[in-house]
């Protein structure tokens, strides 16, 4: 007896392309999660502080004016012009002439706090003065190593 051989007309699924694909994926989505958590984890983080109009208007046409508060003084910004805590009182120092020039202008001033989480104590005092002043004051605190940016509202 004759052996029969049967012929299959099978379309036989290569499945290397896709694979290759799937493994460029795979990879490129693992390099955007790298990338993703060093941002996130880096220990240099930035804030910006922009000033805005209140909704009511309240401070419409007034120009901020920046001061930082740390545990060891105050910083005034945008000049860098650091104030050490056992000059934040005293008449000549630079803090003194910010907060005499902002109640000369105060229809056209106002005070921004940034408030650093050690500077607390610094705040109050700086908050307790320009309050007596009659001067407007607003805050904004941040966490303590975070880089402070500053913009003006557009």
């Amino acid at each position: 007896m004759p052996r029969r051989t049967f012929a299959r007309n099978s379309v036989e699924v290569e499945l290397f392309p896709f694979l290759s694909i799937l493994a460029c994926t795979i990879g490129t989505l693992i390099l955007l999660i790298i990338v993703l958590t060093t941002q996130l984890l880096s220990s240099q983080r930035e804030i910006t502080i922009v000033a805005k109009t209140e909704t009511d208007g309240s401070n419409r046409g007034k120009i901020p004016r920046y001061i930082e508060c740390r545990k060891d003084g105050v910083i005034l910004h945008p000049s860098q012009k650091f104030v050490p805590l056992s000059e934040i009182d005293s008449p000549q120092s630079e803090l003194s002439k910010l907060i005499t020039e902002v109640r000369k202008n105060k229809e056209q001033e106002y005070l921004i706090v940034v408030l650093r989480p050690e500077g607390v104590e610094v705040f109050q005092q700086v908050r307790d003065r320009v309050e007596k002043l009659g001067i407007d004051i607003g805050y904004e605190p941040i966490e303590k190593g975070w880089k402070l940016k500053i913009e003006s509202a557009p």
